[in-house]
């Protein structure tokens, strides 16, 4: 009794303690109310996760063996190292009879991922079994905390926490006991092993120290399980055309591939909306289904003759939708999938707020994607809808002369390498078109009542096929100039069967433009035609010479640069005879002065002799100083400018281009190390340098405070739609102040109008456990200051449990 062990018994005893060390115990019972990615680690260690191999280190002041008892006692600062695991106390015995462990004095077990187990005294099974635990304290590696005033285990299942705290917020290191931003304490808490099912009795939440919720019973899934079917956080809304809604969605894990969401909704306007989620997964992608439902209780309190109100005397009632959405890897280089929405109404996903079905445009469609290096294959079939309240019959709604695209096509390939020591670019661009309804629009004021001026679109079908060519060779003399020659090659095949009331269309719309005074081009005729072939063949030179200049403070890289471009004119875009569907949007400024062709699409080709003249600078000062800036022009030297060409959108109008010597176009840009930023760009004109198309930036970010400031101006544009100046300044901020407060707020100015379009303020709380945001909003039409849209939001999000959030939308007249 109390003798010295001898080697063998030495030997026994470590594989004795190595197994009932109670290490995998121990995890396994904390694994219940601990968050996902750490509990399925414990979980793994309950399995006896350590290696078979692994070799255990004993360390204490004193090991003895009593014969009689047969308990074995490591005593003094005893510390056992096994499998990565670690276990420190001031007492350790085993007793071989009744196969048990005591862990007594200050017990500290660490396990390899850092998770901290701190305890007065840890009575177990070496079969993990049965156990007890006392002033049991965990600190997991990804910060989150655990504490009982005791622990049992039973049945080799059930595992008891008696009067348990849960937190994912870190303690005050100045004031431990002081509570933390929130917490959920328990009278007990049960986690089952086999049910993998974690039950909170006698429970309440606590914020700020305050009980703010009491729960006399819950339970969630045992976080060791990544899918289980139960209830999902409840939500709250708000608005003046839904009521009140209370959201509660219930989550069916039925299988690890598929799982199935059910939720119900309540407006205390509208009435029950019902909403199904199917989703299913696959190794290479996965696939979603989801289908809503109402039968509106109140339609009258939408706006009258609205999509979501109904026309008069035809009360819009029974409301739903079903959408799908997927995406598979066929392989690492291609990409299938698809993205569809079909609905009773074109605004219901939208007035509900259908969760991935919600955005004012939806683009169904089904694409394949290729990439590869530096090769690109896109081949997609879209339809857009508009989500608008204007009903169809209204000459503004959108929707209907929304059109198909059956296909879209591109193909990108560059060769890896050189083609006559140049680089070989080979782009390929298809497109079909098919529109049921006319899109039209008026440009001016002063002839609404007559027959639109442009066409965004034409009634029918239309499609083209393009195929483009370029060549460049980089070459630098001895003396610095960078050389680079351009060929490039460019052709079109179309077709366009536009509907008689789009002819007539086009022919209005020559003679509005020939009859306008603002217009000034060429004139205007209507020459529709079928079918078309078109080609553009460009020759080109890129000529650079940076000049390096330097000090011992300071570099600066000035780089004069010169293009030209020789081409023969643009066909057909004069006659107005083909549609001009993808180069609508376009914008002439310093990024695109150097282009090759500044269009925005394949529709139209800049044609024409062309040269492009300028220089870029940047500049590098001591301290972390910096500036960049361009400067330049652009000349039509011969041929036919397409930029003076109308076509059925007159994209060329007021773009800066479209006389022979264009407007003069810059930008500029500072860095500092102060936090500040300042950029200005503008399109000037090239007669009296006034300002056509400007915008100014400034910013500012350092330590709590982040400032940003925009000023934007566009002149008049009647014959591209704009039949006045734009001009608005938008500024945003944000302060953070007490460590983890912030107060944020932005406006929105026109200056034309003189009114505030859009205003906010907010503020929030923010730090590793918890997130709290207040704001309001109202945003103002700018044409009837009295027609104002108020919002008012806030969201709570707690760390490992999850956000709960509402929000209240107003629309009123604030007369």
């Amino acid at each position: 009794m109390g003798a010295d062990l001898d080697r063998s018994r030495l030997a026994g005893l470590k594989r004795r303690l190595s197994t009932a060390s109670a290490l995998g115990f121990i995890f396994a019972v904390l694994a219940g109310p601990l968050p996902e990615a750490y509990a399925q680690d414990l979980g793994a260690l309950a399995g006896s996760s350590v290696p078979s191999d692994s070799q255990m280190l004993l360390e204490a002041d004193t090991l003895t063996y009593d014969n009689d008892s047969q308990i074995v006692t490591a005593a003094g600062r005893v510390r056992i190292d096994y499998g990565g695991n670690r276990l420190v106390a001031q007492r350790v015995s085993y007793d071989q009879n009744s196969k048990r462990l005591l862990a007594e004095g200050d017990v500290e077990i660490v396990d390899p991922q850092g998770t901290r187990v701190t305890s007065d005294k840890i009575d177990i099974t070496d079969d993990f079994g049965e156990g007890f635990l006392n002033a049991l304290r965990i600190e997991t590696a990804d910060k989150t905390y655990f504490a009982a005033e005791s622990a049992t285990r039973r049945s080799g299942r059930v595992t008891t926490f008696n009067n348990g705290v849960y937190t994912a917020c870190a303690p005050c290191e100045e004031k431990p006991d002081k509570a933390p931003i929130w917490r959920i304490k328990a009278r007990k808490i049960i986690w089952d092993g086999q049910e993998k099912v974690v039950r909170f009795e006698q429970s309440r939440f606590e914020l700020f120290g305050f009980p703010i919720a009491y729960f006399p019973v819950f339970e969630t899934a045992d976080p060791t399980v990544k899918r289980k079917s139960g209830f999902l956080i409840p939500s709250l809304t708000q608005s003046d055309e839904l009521g009140t809604g209370v959201t509660v969605p219930y989550y069916f894990a039925l299988s690890p591939t598929f799982d199935l969401t059910v939720t119900g909704s309540y407006f205390t306007k509208q009435g029950f909306l019902g909403q199904a989620e199917w989703r299913q997964r696959f190794n290479n992608g996965e696939y979603s289904i989801q289908v809503a439902g109402i039968n509106q209780k109140e339609p009258s309190a939408f706006d009258p003759n609205t999509v979501d109100s109904g026309p008069e005397g035809d009360p819009t009632e029974g409301r739903a939708m079903v959408g799908t959405r997927g995406q598979f890897d066929i392989n690492p280089r291609w990409t299938f999938g698809w993205d569809y929405l079909a609905q009773t109404d074109k605004n219901f996903s939208k007035t509900y707020g259908i969760a991935n079905f919600a955005k004012s445009v939806q683009r169904n469609q089904a694409y394949l994607v290729g990439l590869d290096d530096r090769n690109y294959f896109d081949l997609r079939a879209m339809e857009f809808k508009v989500q608008e309240e204007v009903l169809d019959s209204n000459p503004d709604a959108r929707d209907p002369k929304q059109p198909l695209a059956l296909p879209s096509f591109d193909y990108s390939i560059t060769p890896d390498e050189p083609v006559f020591g140049g680089e070989l670019n080979l782009d390929v661009n298809a497109r079909a078109i098919k529109r049921d309804e006319l899109d039209g629009f008026t440009a001016l004021s002063d002839i609404r009542s007559g027959n639109d001026p442009f066409v965004r679109g034409l009634d029918g079908d239309n499609g083209r096929i393009t195929g483009e060519a370029e060549w460049r060779k980089t070459i630098i003399t001895d003396s610095g100039l960078v050389i680079t020659p351009i060929l490039a090659f460019q052709a079109d095949a179309g077709y366009d069967n536009a509907s008689s009331e789009s002819i007539d269309r086009v022919n209005a719309m020559a003679d509005r433009l020939n009859s306008l005074s603002e217009y000034q081009g060429p004139t205007a005729d209507a020459d529709v035609v079928s079918e078309f072939n078109r080609y553009m063949a460009t020759l080109g030179l890129d000529l650079r010479w940076p000049v390096l200049f330097s000090s011992t403070s300071a570099t600066h890289i000035l780089e004069p640069t010169a293009q030209v471009f020789a081409r023969p004119n643009e066909q057909y875009v004069g006659d107005l005879a083909i549609p001009n569907e993808d180069a609508q949007s376009f914008v002439f400024d310093a990024t695109t002065l150097f282009e090759r062709d500044k269009f925005s699409g394949y529709d139209r080709i800049e044609g024409g002799t062309r040269a492009n003249v300028g220089f870029r600078y940047t500049g590098t000062f001591g301290g972390g100083w910096s500036t960049n800036a361009i400067f330049g022009q652009s000349y039509q030297l011969g041929g036919e400018n397409s930029f003076d060409q109308p076509d059925l959108v007159n994209v060329g109008a007021y773009s800066g281009l479209e006389t022979d010597t264009s407007d003069f176009v810059a930008l500029a840009g500072l860095m500092t190390p102060v936090g500040l930023s300042l950029s200005a760009s503008g399109r000037f004109d090239e007669e009296s340098f006034d300002m056509r198309r400007g915008e100014l930036k400034a910013g500012y970010s350092q330590g709590p405070l982040s400032l940003t400031a925009r000023y934007a101006y566009i002149q008049e544009q009647p014959l591209y739609g704009f039949d006045e100046d734009r001009q608005e300044v938008r500024g945003t901020g944000s302060l953070r102040f007490a460590q983890n407060w912030t107060v944020l707020g932005s406006g929105t100015y026109d200056i034309e109008k003189s009114v505030v379009t859009n205003r906010g303020i907010g503020f929030g709380y923010d730090d590793e456990c918890f997130t709290f945001n207040v704001s309001y909003a109202e945003s103002v039409n700018r044409d009837d200051e009295d027609d104002v849209k108020k919002t008012i939001g806030f969201n709570l999000s707690f760390r490992t449990i999850g956000d709960f959030g509402s929000s209240q939308s107003l629309a009123q007249d604030t007369n």
